[in-house]
């Protein structure tokens, strides 16, 4: 069963650190399928927050399609993310380890830690997208094959909506 945790520094609404942190123990497996989601009030309990708090947490999750409340019984794990990349996790968490370790002991802090963890991960994030290849609305509808590919840059894939992007569409024809 997944444990909350709250950080009041993070400048995260407590509800969204919840969805977070499930969100994260389902990518990771800690939560699977079927799995019972703590009470509302085991959850206040132990974070000492409102219940509406989680109540809202819940919704967003239930809304999400990755839990289901079950009236009297509780709420349940619908969906998980996770997916191929799960096998990567163990060697690529002991190499993390490794380098937090190194961090350490190079006399950084856990703030330190993260910040330095976070700016190197945005920007290495935002230097993928600029090496994606620039398509305008016209190249993804060129692409009557529906390969997913610009049809100015054949080998170019839509940008990761994960950052934020939306895959272009065919520009709206236009009423007289």
């Amino acid at each position: 069963m997944i444990e909350f945790h709250l950080d009041s520094r993070s400048g995260v609404s407590p509800y969204l650190q919840l969805v977070q942190q499930v969100r994260h123990a389902l990518r990771l497996g800690v939560l699977r399928e079927g799995d019972q989601m703590p009470t509302v009030k085991e959850v206040v309990a132990q974070l000492a927050i409102n219940a509406n708090t989680v109540l809202k947490a819940y919704r967003e999750l239930e809304h999400e399609g990755l839990v289901a409340a079950r009236p009297g019984v509780g709420t349940f794990v619908t969906a998980t993310l996770t997916d191929a990349s799960l096998a990567a996790h163990g060697p690529l968490r002991l190499e993390l380890r490794r380098w937090l370790d190194k961090a350490r002991r190079a006399g950084l802090d856990d703030e330190s830690i993260e910040a330095l963890f976070m700016t190197t991960f945005r920007t290495t994030a935002q230097e993928d997208i600029a090496r994606t290849p620039s398509c305008t609305p016209r190249d993804w509808a060129g692409d009557t094959a529906g390969a997913g590919r610009c049809a100015s840059a054949p080998s170019a894939s839509p940008p990761a909506t994960s950052w934020g992007w939306s895959v272009p569409t065919a520009p709206a024809r236009r009423r007289c």
